[in-house]
């Protein structure tokens, strides 16, 4: 997938990492782009149509733009912003891309499918050449200080605690930007990144010029062509990768504070709620209740919500329901969403979800956190944390080093 990457074939891809699987998909045979006012589509044989979306909800407007794809079978990858889910949004929404080229990586196997065989035969030369080559070379990290900020932090979660404690909401998640003072290797921080990782969901992408990699703690929704639908709520965290004992440490300390329970409580209850929306309320059920997860520098309390869709109801409902994830937002979300716009700047991707949805209605979301953002060779970094009115700015922000943790030790400057 690194060198897919790298080598220079495609100038819009994705790399998306389910488990036992990964997917490539390079070039634009169909696009979609959402943004605040407007949505672009580009298919196959057909002029670019650009129109103005102002009523309904980003969901139905990204339903309504994959209705019209002229190919009897797709598969989309890209991304969705935060500012999706916000009351009045700016900026750009979302970006989709249908490929020219996919490559699914599965049990040591790939399989290529494409619309061009040059294309398809450049890929396999590719491919042929790795697996004679090995793995590649993935260039020397710069670790990240993420030590830095915690004034202005602190005072960030101060001021949610006060507005909790005031009945403004009852939970809400504070970020903070850490920007990386040299231009990055974005492929190379992937493979250093993933080695040290144990994520539900992994990507890399390339598209219109803004370049992300990350390594997602939890799936946001998960629906299949049959109409199940999974989400996986994670909410309290402690540290990891500290040796035996003190892991062993902070997962008791993580499984007994009732701050964290309770936070983690909540969420789940949230997700339970939403999926209610959308799906047949008889089947939806709670499994693995407070499970401790093990993620990268950090673990986690994890749980997870399934149902099945109500007739009627398609993922994109699903999405519209769970977005944005409980745990990277608040509860009440409206209110959560609110204060955000309030207490933090523009987050983009960050707490937004990379996608790939198929024509037969299955879709997969990965909740964007521990992620690396690059625009116009300018990179940063970003980390939250969960505030109820048990919290502390000094624990917090604590958490968001341990978060940024996951990843800013493997940051790989450009050569």
């Amino acid at each position: 997938m690194a060198r897919l990457s790298g080598s220079g074939l495609f100038d819009d891809h994705v790399v998306y990492e389910r488990p036992g699987s990964w997917t490539f998909a390079g070039g634009l045979l169909g696009e979609v782009v959402l943004d605040a006012d407007r949505v672009h589509t580009r298919w196959p044989d057909r002029p670019p149509v650009t129109r103005p979306w102002t009523e309904g909800r980003p969901a139905d407007a990204l339903r309504e733009a994959f209705a019209g794809v002229p190919l009897p079978a797709w598969n989309a990858y890209g991304w969705i912003a935060f500012e999706f889910a916000a009351p009045s949004p700016r900026g750009r929404l979302a970006h989709l891309i249908v490929p020219r080229v996919e490559v699914r990586a599965e049990d040591g196997r790939a399989r290529i499918t494409g619309v061009d065989a040059h294309e398809t035969e450049q890929v396999a030369k590719l491919l042929l050449a790795e697996a004679e080559s090995g793995a590649p070379a993935a260039g020397t990290p710069a670790p990240v200080d993420v030590r830095v900020g915690d004034a202005a932090y602190r005072a960030q979660v101060a001021d949610a605690v006060a507005e909790i404690k005031a009945g403004r909401y009852q939970k809400v998640i504070v970020s903070r930007r850490l920007d990386i003072s040299y231009p990055v290797d974005i492929v190379s921080t992937f493979v250093q990144g993933r080695r040290a990782n144990t994520p539900a969901r992994s990507f890399l992408l390339d598209m219109g010029g803004f370049q992300a990699t990350g390594f997602s703690p939890e799936v946001l929704v998960s629906v299949d062509a049959a109409g199940r639908v999974m989400t996986q709520p994670l909410a309290g965290t402690r540290a990891f990768g500290l040796g035996a004992g003190a892991d062993a440490e902070g997962r008791e300390d993580l499984e007994t504070d009732p701050k964290e329970i309770y936070e983690h409580a909540v969420s789940v209850r949230t997700s339970q709620d939403e999926l209610y929306r959308v799906c047949d309320p008889a089947t939806v059920q709670v499994t693995g209740f407070m499970t401790v997860k093990e993620r990268g520098s950090v673990q986690h309390l994890g749980s997870t919500v399934s149902g099945v869709l109500a007739p009627g109801r398609t993922s994109w409902d699903a999405l519209d329901a769970l977005f944005p994830g409980v745990t990277a937002s608040g509860i009440p979300k409206p209110e959560a969403i609110d204060a955000i716009t309030r207490l933090d700047e523009h987050r983009g991707l960050y707490s937004g979800a990379v996608l790939t949805v198929s024509h037969d209605g299955a879709l997969d979301s990965a909740l964007v956190l521990r992620a690396l953002y690059n625009r116009d060779g300018r990179a940063w970094l970003r980390a939250g944390a969960g505030i109820v009115d048990a919290s502390t700015p000094e624990r917090e922000y604590e958490e968001t080093c341990e978060k940024l943790t996951s990843i800013a030790p493997h940051v790989v400057p450009l050569p």
